[in-house]
Protein backbone atom coordinates (compact mmCIF):
# COMPACT_ATOMS: atom_id res chain seq x y z
CA UNK A 1 0.00 0.00 0.00
CA UNK A 2 2.75 2.43 0.97
CA UNK A 3 4.90 1.69 -2.09
CA UNK A 4 1.87 1.86 -4.40
CA UNK A 5 1.05 5.32 -3.07
CA UNK A 6 4.64 6.48 -3.60
CA UNK A 7 4.79 5.09 -7.15
CA UNK A 8 1.50 6.80 -8.10
CA UNK A 9 2.74 10.12 -6.67
CA UNK A 10 6.10 9.77 -8.43
CA UNK A 11 4.64 8.92 -11.82
CA UNK A 12 1.93 11.52 -11.25
CA UNK A 13 4.65 14.16 -11.09
CA UNK A 14 5.96 13.17 -14.51
CA UNK A 15 2.39 13.01 -15.85
CA UNK A 16 1.33 16.44 -14.60
CA UNK A 17 4.42 18.25 -15.86
CA UNK A 18 4.20 16.48 -19.20
CA UNK A 19 0.61 17.60 -19.61
CA UNK A 20 1.55 21.11 -18.40
CA UNK A 21 3.94 21.37 -21.36
CA UNK A 22 1.42 19.73 -23.73
CA UNK A 23 3.36 16.48 -24.07
CA UNK A 24 1.22 13.44 -24.81
CA UNK A 25 1.23 10.67 -22.17
CA UNK A 26 0.21 7.38 -23.77
CA UNK A 27 0.08 5.19 -20.67
CA UNK A 28 0.03 5.59 -16.86
CA UNK A 29 0.70 2.22 -15.23
CA UNK A 30 1.04 1.16 -11.60
CA UNK A 31 3.51 -1.77 -11.60
CA UNK A 32 5.06 -3.10 -14.80
CA UNK A 33 3.05 -4.95 -17.44
CA UNK A 34 5.27 -7.00 -19.77
CA UNK A 35 3.13 -9.16 -22.09
CA UNK A 36 -0.19 -8.35 -20.39
CA UNK A 37 -1.98 -5.94 -18.03
CA UNK A 38 -4.20 -6.96 -15.10
CA UNK A 39 -6.51 -3.98 -15.53
CA UNK A 40 -6.68 -1.07 -17.94
CA UNK A 41 -9.08 1.60 -19.10
CA UNK A 42 -9.00 4.66 -21.33
CA UNK A 43 -11.43 7.49 -20.56
CA UNK A 44 -13.44 8.89 -23.43
CA UNK A 45 -11.59 11.62 -25.39
CA UNK A 46 -8.41 10.90 -23.39
CA UNK A 47 -4.99 10.28 -24.90
CA UNK A 48 -3.87 8.28 -21.87
CA UNK A 49 -4.55 4.63 -21.00
CA UNK A 50 -4.50 3.86 -17.27
CA UNK A 51 -3.62 0.40 -16.01
CA UNK A 52 -2.29 -1.92 -13.32
CA UNK A 53 0.51 -4.32 -14.24
CA UNK A 54 1.24 -7.72 -12.74
CA UNK A 55 4.93 -7.19 -11.88
CA UNK A 56 5.12 -5.10 -8.65
CA UNK A 57 8.49 -3.46 -9.29
CA UNK A 58 7.36 0.15 -9.49
CA UNK A 59 5.43 1.80 -12.31
CA UNK A 60 5.84 4.06 -15.30
CA UNK A 61 4.29 6.65 -17.58
CA UNK A 62 4.89 6.19 -21.30
CA UNK A 63 5.61 9.66 -22.67
CA UNK A 64 5.43 10.14 -26.42
CA UNK A 65 8.74 10.70 -28.15
CA UNK A 66 10.96 9.52 -25.33
CA UNK A 67 13.32 6.57 -24.97
CA UNK A 68 12.20 4.93 -21.73
CA UNK A 69 11.27 1.52 -20.26
CA UNK A 70 9.00 0.77 -23.25
CA UNK A 71 11.98 0.92 -25.68
CA UNK A 72 9.56 2.01 -28.43
CA UNK A 73 12.01 2.24 -31.33
CA UNK A 74 9.29 2.43 -33.97
CA UNK A 75 7.93 5.68 -32.58
CA UNK A 76 11.41 7.19 -32.38
CA UNK A 77 12.01 6.31 -36.05
CA UNK A 78 9.02 8.43 -37.12
CA UNK A 79 9.22 12.20 -37.84
CA UNK A 80 9.20 14.38 -34.73
CA UNK A 81 5.75 15.59 -33.67
CA UNK A 82 4.90 18.80 -31.74
CA UNK A 83 3.23 16.85 -28.89
CA UNK A 84 6.28 14.68 -28.28
CA UNK A 85 8.82 14.93 -25.48
CA UNK A 86 11.74 15.20 -27.90
CA UNK A 87 10.24 18.27 -29.59
CA UNK A 88 10.16 20.35 -26.40
CA UNK A 89 12.92 22.71 -25.16
CA UNK A 90 15.56 21.09 -22.95
CA UNK A 91 14.40 23.10 -19.93
CA UNK A 92 10.86 21.74 -20.17
CA UNK A 93 12.13 18.19 -20.63
CA UNK A 94 14.36 18.64 -17.57
CA UNK A 95 11.38 19.74 -15.45
CA UNK A 96 9.33 16.74 -16.64
CA UNK A 97 12.14 14.38 -15.58
CA UNK A 98 12.76 15.87 -12.13
CA UNK A 99 9.03 16.17 -11.35
CA UNK A 100 8.73 12.61 -10.01
CA UNK A 101 11.60 13.11 -7.56
CA UNK A 102 10.26 16.53 -6.60
CA UNK A 103 6.77 15.14 -5.88
CA UNK A 104 8.18 12.31 -3.73
CA UNK A 105 10.28 14.75 -1.70
CA UNK A 106 7.40 17.20 -1.25
CA UNK A 107 5.13 14.32 -0.23
CA UNK A 108 7.65 13.29 2.44
CA UNK A 109 7.81 16.85 3.79
CA UNK A 110 3.99 17.04 3.91
CA UNK A 111 3.68 13.67 5.68
CA UNK A 112 6.33 14.61 8.24
CA UNK A 113 4.50 17.90 8.86
CA UNK A 114 1.17 16.14 9.40
CA UNK A 115 2.81 13.55 11.69
CA UNK A 116 4.14 16.37 13.87
CA UNK A 117 0.78 18.15 13.81
CA UNK A 118 -1.15 14.97 14.72
CA UNK A 119 1.17 13.21 17.17
CA UNK A 120 3.84 15.77 18.00
CA UNK A 121 7.47 14.76 18.44
CA UNK A 122 8.14 12.38 21.35
CA UNK A 123 11.71 11.45 22.18
CA UNK A 124 14.04 10.22 24.91
CA UNK A 125 17.57 11.47 25.50
CA UNK A 126 20.27 8.86 26.17
CA UNK A 127 21.60 10.89 29.12
CA UNK A 128 18.24 10.34 30.86
CA UNK A 129 18.45 6.54 30.54
CA UNK A 130 19.91 5.92 33.97
CA UNK A 131 20.33 2.15 33.49
CA UNK A 132 22.48 2.91 30.45
CA UNK A 133 22.61 0.87 27.28
CA UNK A 134 23.09 -2.79 26.38
CA UNK A 135 25.80 -3.12 23.72
CA UNK A 136 26.48 -5.69 21.03
CA UNK A 137 29.65 -7.78 21.08
CA UNK A 138 31.10 -5.64 18.28
CA UNK A 139 30.50 -2.48 20.33
CA UNK A 140 32.07 -4.09 23.42
CA UNK A 141 35.18 -4.94 21.40
CA UNK A 142 35.85 -1.22 20.83
CA UNK A 143 35.40 -0.36 24.52
CA UNK A 144 31.70 0.06 25.36
CA UNK A 145 30.38 -1.71 28.46
CA UNK A 146 26.82 -2.70 29.34
CA UNK A 147 25.38 0.00 31.57
CA UNK A 148 27.32 2.86 29.96
CA UNK A 149 25.20 6.01 29.70
CA UNK A 150 25.87 7.68 26.35
CA UNK A 151 26.58 11.41 26.70
CA UNK A 152 28.53 12.98 23.82
CA UNK A 153 30.02 12.27 20.40
CA UNK A 154 33.17 14.27 19.61
CA UNK A 155 32.28 16.62 22.47
CA UNK A 156 28.75 17.32 21.19
CA UNK A 157 25.77 16.23 23.28
CA UNK A 158 23.94 13.30 21.72
CA UNK A 159 20.47 13.76 20.28
CA UNK A 160 17.41 11.62 20.83
CA UNK A 161 17.38 7.84 21.02
CA UNK A 162 17.77 5.97 18.65
CA UNK A 163 18.67 8.69 16.12
CA UNK A 164 21.85 9.45 18.05
CA UNK A 165 23.39 6.20 16.76
CA UNK A 166 24.35 7.97 13.52
CA UNK A 167 26.33 10.53 15.54
CA UNK A 168 28.28 7.68 17.11
CA UNK A 169 28.99 5.94 13.78
CA UNK A 170 30.53 9.16 12.43
CA UNK A 171 32.43 10.11 15.60
CA UNK A 172 36.07 9.53 16.52
CA UNK A 173 35.32 9.30 20.25
CA UNK A 174 32.26 8.96 22.48
CA UNK A 175 31.92 10.18 26.06
CA UNK A 176 30.00 7.86 28.39
CA UNK A 177 29.13 7.86 32.08
CA UNK A 178 30.42 4.66 33.69
CA UNK A 179 29.93 3.97 37.39
CA UNK A 180 29.40 7.67 38.07
CA UNK A 181 32.47 8.87 36.16
CA UNK A 182 33.02 9.98 32.58
CA UNK A 183 35.01 7.71 30.27
CA UNK A 184 36.07 8.00 26.62
CA UNK A 185 35.52 5.28 24.02
CA UNK A 186 37.57 5.60 20.84
CA UNK A 187 35.58 4.78 17.69
CA UNK A 188 37.54 3.11 14.85
CA UNK A 189 36.93 4.39 11.31
CA UNK A 190 35.63 0.99 10.21
CA UNK A 191 33.20 0.67 13.13
CA UNK A 192 30.07 0.72 10.96
CA UNK A 193 31.60 -1.85 8.59
CA UNK A 194 32.31 -4.12 11.56
CA UNK A 195 28.69 -3.86 12.69
CA UNK A 196 27.41 -4.63 9.19
CA UNK A 197 29.82 -7.56 8.77
CA UNK A 198 28.47 -9.08 11.98
CA UNK A 199 24.87 -8.15 11.07
CA UNK A 200 24.84 -6.49 14.47
CA UNK A 201 23.27 -3.52 16.23
CA UNK A 202 25.13 -0.89 18.28
CA UNK A 203 23.05 -0.67 21.45
CA UNK A 204 19.58 -0.85 22.93
CA UNK A 205 17.95 0.53 26.08
CA UNK A 206 18.51 -1.33 29.33
CA UNK A 207 15.23 -1.65 31.22
CA UNK A 208 14.19 -3.66 34.28
CA UNK A 209 12.14 -6.82 33.68
CA UNK A 210 8.81 -5.51 34.93
CA UNK A 211 5.95 -7.49 33.43
CA UNK A 212 3.67 -5.49 31.15
CA UNK A 213 1.59 -8.38 29.79
CA UNK A 214 1.48 -12.16 30.13
CA UNK A 215 0.32 -14.43 27.32
CA UNK A 216 -2.44 -16.80 28.51
CA UNK A 217 -1.30 -20.44 28.89
CA UNK A 218 2.36 -19.42 28.57
CA UNK A 219 4.97 -20.61 31.04
CA UNK A 220 4.91 -17.52 33.27
CA UNK A 221 1.10 -17.33 33.19
CA UNK A 222 0.80 -20.95 34.35
CA UNK A 223 3.34 -20.25 37.11
CA UNK A 224 1.17 -17.39 38.41
CA UNK A 225 3.19 -14.33 37.33
CA UNK A 226 1.09 -11.16 36.95
CA UNK A 227 1.37 -7.76 35.30
CA UNK A 228 3.54 -5.48 37.44
CA UNK A 229 5.72 -8.28 38.87
CA UNK A 230 9.48 -7.69 38.65
CA UNK A 231 11.64 -10.66 37.64
CA UNK A 232 15.07 -10.37 39.24
CA UNK A 233 16.86 -13.74 38.96
CA UNK A 234 17.11 -16.81 36.71
CA UNK A 235 18.27 -20.14 38.15
CA UNK A 236 19.62 -18.33 41.20
CA UNK A 237 21.63 -15.77 39.21
CA UNK A 238 20.49 -12.16 39.78
CA UNK A 239 20.22 -9.64 36.97
CA UNK A 240 19.33 -5.97 36.74
CA UNK A 241 17.85 -5.61 33.26
CA UNK A 242 15.46 -7.38 30.95
CA UNK A 243 18.28 -7.38 28.39
CA UNK A 244 20.41 -9.48 30.79
CA UNK A 245 17.57 -11.98 31.15
CA UNK A 246 17.35 -12.36 27.36
CA UNK A 247 21.09 -12.99 27.13
CA UNK A 248 20.94 -15.58 29.92
CA UNK A 249 18.07 -17.41 28.24
CA UNK A 250 19.99 -17.40 24.94
CA UNK A 251 22.94 -19.03 26.72
CA UNK A 252 20.61 -21.68 28.13
CA UNK A 253 19.30 -22.34 24.65
CA UNK A 254 22.82 -22.56 23.21
CA UNK A 255 23.91 -24.98 25.96
CA UNK A 256 21.06 -27.42 25.29
CA UNK A 257 22.34 -30.89 24.30
CA UNK A 258 22.81 -31.19 20.56
CA UNK A 259 20.93 -34.48 20.53
CA UNK A 260 17.94 -33.12 22.47
CA UNK A 261 14.51 -33.66 20.97
CA UNK A 262 13.51 -30.86 18.61
CA UNK A 263 10.93 -28.62 20.26
CA UNK A 264 11.68 -29.78 23.81
CA UNK A 265 10.90 -27.23 26.53
CA UNK A 266 12.95 -26.52 29.66
CA UNK A 267 12.10 -25.82 33.28
CA UNK A 268 13.89 -22.95 35.04
CA UNK A 269 13.74 -21.26 38.43
CA UNK A 270 12.70 -17.59 38.47
CA UNK A 271 12.74 -15.12 41.36
CA UNK A 272 10.28 -12.24 41.23
CA UNK A 273 9.11 -9.37 43.41
CA UNK A 274 5.44 -8.54 43.99
CA UNK A 275 4.36 -5.74 46.34
CA UNK A 276 7.77 -5.79 48.00
CA UNK A 277 7.74 -9.56 48.61
CA UNK A 278 10.24 -11.82 46.83
CA UNK A 279 9.29 -15.36 45.83
CA UNK A 280 10.81 -18.11 43.68
CA UNK A 281 8.83 -20.29 41.26
CA UNK A 282 9.51 -22.92 38.63
CA UNK A 283 8.60 -21.94 35.07
CA UNK A 284 8.34 -24.14 32.01
CA UNK A 285 9.88 -22.32 29.04
CA UNK A 286 8.58 -23.26 25.60
CA UNK A 287 10.63 -24.77 22.77
CA UNK A 288 11.92 -21.30 21.87
CA UNK A 289 12.99 -20.79 25.50
CA UNK A 290 10.43 -18.07 26.04
CA UNK A 291 8.21 -17.60 29.07
CA UNK A 292 5.60 -15.75 26.98
CA UNK A 293 5.61 -12.45 28.83
CA UNK A 294 6.58 -8.94 27.80
CA UNK A 295 8.39 -6.21 29.68
CA UNK A 296 7.24 -2.59 29.72
CA UNK A 297 8.59 -0.42 26.92
CA UNK A 298 11.52 1.92 27.68
CA UNK A 299 9.25 4.98 27.84
CA UNK A 300 7.61 3.49 30.95
CA UNK A 301 10.84 4.02 32.91
CA UNK A 302 12.55 6.98 31.27
CA UNK A 303 11.60 10.59 30.75
CA UNK A 304 9.77 11.13 27.46
CA UNK A 305 9.69 14.66 26.07
CA UNK A 306 6.79 15.46 23.74
CA UNK A 307 6.71 18.66 21.73
CA UNK A 308 3.33 19.63 20.28
CA UNK A 309 2.98 21.57 17.02
CA UNK A 310 0.16 23.78 15.75
CA UNK A 311 -0.94 23.41 12.14
CA UNK A 312 1.22 26.23 10.77
CA UNK A 313 4.14 25.40 13.11
CA UNK A 314 4.21 21.83 11.80
CA UNK A 315 5.31 22.80 8.28
CA UNK A 316 8.74 24.35 9.01
CA UNK A 317 9.35 21.57 11.57
CA UNK A 318 8.31 18.91 9.02
CA UNK A 319 10.55 20.44 6.36
CA UNK A 320 13.48 20.44 8.80
CA UNK A 321 12.79 16.80 9.73
CA UNK A 322 12.58 15.78 6.07
CA UNK A 323 15.78 17.58 5.10
CA UNK A 324 17.67 16.09 8.06
CA UNK A 325 16.35 12.63 7.19
CA UNK A 326 17.62 13.05 3.63
CA UNK A 327 21.02 14.25 4.88
CA UNK A 328 21.29 11.24 7.18
CA UNK A 329 20.35 8.82 4.41
CA UNK A 330 22.84 10.37 1.99
CA UNK A 331 25.52 10.17 4.69
CA UNK A 332 24.80 6.46 5.19
CA UNK A 333 25.12 5.74 1.47
CA UNK A 334 28.90 5.59 1.76
CA UNK A 335 28.54 2.31 3.64
CA UNK A 336 26.72 0.70 0.72
CA UNK A 337 29.86 0.87 -1.41
CA UNK A 338 31.70 -1.69 0.70
CA UNK A 339 31.65 -5.47 0.90
CA UNK A 340 29.70 -5.36 4.16
CA UNK A 341 27.27 -2.77 2.78
CA UNK A 342 26.58 -4.83 -0.34
CA UNK A 343 25.67 -7.79 1.86
CA UNK A 344 23.34 -5.62 3.92
CA UNK A 345 21.23 -4.51 0.94
CA UNK A 346 17.64 -5.67 1.25
CA UNK A 347 14.68 -6.12 -1.08
CA UNK A 348 10.95 -6.43 -0.61
CA UNK A 349 11.32 -8.64 2.45
CA UNK A 350 13.42 -5.99 4.19
CA UNK A 351 10.95 -3.26 3.26
CA UNK A 352 8.06 -5.33 4.61
CA UNK A 353 9.89 -6.04 7.87
CA UNK A 354 10.19 -2.35 8.78
CA UNK A 355 6.41 -2.04 9.10
CA UNK A 356 4.88 -3.21 12.42
CA UNK A 357 2.98 -6.51 12.62
CA UNK A 358 0.00 -4.68 14.12
CA UNK A 359 -1.43 -1.69 12.26
CA UNK A 360 -0.10 1.60 13.57
CA UNK A 361 -0.95 4.75 11.63
CA UNK A 362 1.89 6.73 13.21
CA UNK A 363 4.48 4.13 12.22
CA UNK A 364 2.89 3.59 8.79
CA UNK A 365 3.06 7.26 7.82
CA UNK A 366 6.54 7.64 9.31
CA UNK A 367 7.88 4.74 7.23
CA UNK A 368 5.98 5.96 4.14
CA UNK A 369 7.65 9.37 4.44
CA UNK A 370 11.05 7.73 4.88
CA UNK A 371 10.52 5.46 1.84
CA UNK A 372 9.45 8.52 -0.16
CA UNK A 373 12.77 10.18 0.74
CA UNK A 374 14.62 7.03 -0.35
CA UNK A 375 12.67 6.79 -3.62
CA UNK A 376 13.39 10.43 -4.42
CA UNK A 377 17.11 10.08 -3.71
CA UNK A 378 17.56 6.77 -5.52
CA UNK A 379 15.75 8.06 -8.62
CA UNK A 380 17.92 11.16 -8.91
CA UNK A 381 21.14 9.12 -8.99
CA UNK A 382 22.85 9.57 -12.38
CA UNK A 383 22.21 6.00 -13.50
CA UNK A 384 20.81 5.40 -17.01
CA UNK A 385 17.13 4.29 -16.90
CA UNK A 386 16.57 6.31 -13.73
CA UNK A 387 15.33 9.89 -13.73
CA UNK A 388 18.82 11.00 -12.71
CA UNK A 389 20.29 9.41 -15.83
CA UNK A 390 17.90 11.35 -18.06
CA UNK A 391 18.67 14.52 -16.10
CA UNK A 392 22.40 13.95 -16.60
CA UNK A 393 21.99 13.66 -20.37
CA UNK A 394 19.72 16.71 -20.48
CA UNK A 395 22.29 18.75 -18.56
CA UNK A 396 24.90 17.60 -21.08
CA UNK A 397 22.60 18.75 -23.89
CA UNK A 398 22.11 22.18 -22.27
CA UNK A 399 25.87 22.66 -21.81
CA UNK A 400 27.07 21.11 -25.10
CA UNK A 401 24.08 22.43 -27.09
CA UNK A 402 23.55 19.10 -28.81
CA UNK A 403 21.54 15.99 -27.96
CA UNK A 404 23.04 12.56 -27.39
CA UNK A 405 22.07 10.31 -30.33
CA UNK A 406 18.98 8.08 -30.10
CA UNK A 407 21.21 5.03 -30.49
CA UNK A 408 23.33 6.15 -27.54
CA UNK A 409 20.18 6.72 -25.45
CA UNK A 410 18.90 3.24 -26.33
CA UNK A 411 22.14 1.61 -25.23
CA UNK A 412 22.23 3.73 -22.07
CA UNK A 413 18.64 2.78 -21.25
CA UNK A 414 19.35 -0.94 -21.70
CA UNK A 415 22.55 -0.71 -19.63
CA UNK A 416 20.73 1.08 -16.84
CA UNK A 417 17.92 -1.47 -16.79
CA UNK A 418 20.44 -4.32 -16.57
CA UNK A 419 22.15 -2.58 -13.63
CA UNK A 420 18.84 -1.95 -11.86
CA UNK A 421 17.54 -5.49 -12.33
CA UNK A 422 20.90 -6.82 -11.15
CA UNK A 423 20.67 -4.74 -7.97
CA UNK A 424 17.06 -5.84 -7.48
CA UNK A 425 17.96 -9.51 -7.80
CA UNK A 426 20.95 -9.10 -5.47
CA UNK A 427 18.92 -7.27 -2.79
CA UNK A 428 16.16 -9.88 -2.79
CA UNK A 429 18.73 -12.70 -2.84
CA UNK A 430 20.15 -11.19 0.37
CA UNK A 431 16.65 -11.33 1.89
CA UNK A 432 16.41 -15.04 1.03
CA UNK A 433 19.81 -15.73 2.57
CA UNK A 434 18.87 -13.86 5.74
CA UNK A 435 15.60 -15.78 5.99
CA UNK A 436 17.18 -19.24 5.72
CA UNK A 437 20.52 -18.59 7.45
CA UNK A 438 19.73 -16.03 10.13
Amino acid sequence: MSLSLLVVIHEGGHFLFARLFKVRVEKFCLFFDPWFTLFKFKPKNSETEYGIGWLPLGGYVKISGMIDESMDKEQMAQPEQPWEFRSKPAGQRLLIMVAGVLFNFLLALFIYSMILFTWGDSYMLPKDMKMGMQFSEVAKQVGFQDGDILLKADGKELGSYPKMHRQIYNASEVTVERQGKEAIVKIPKDFMNRLMAANSYLSECRIPYVIDSVIPNGGLAKAGVHRGDSIIALNGVSFAAYNDYIQMVEKLKASAPKDSVQGASRKVSIAYVRAGVTDTIDVQLDSLYKGNAYAYLPDHFYKVTTKEYGFFESFPAGISLGVNTLKGYVSDMKYVFSKEGAKSLGGFGTIGSIFPAQWDWHRFWGMTAFLSIILAFMNILPIPALDGGHVLFLLYEIVARRKPSDKFMEYAQMTGMIILFGLLIWANFNDVLRFFFK
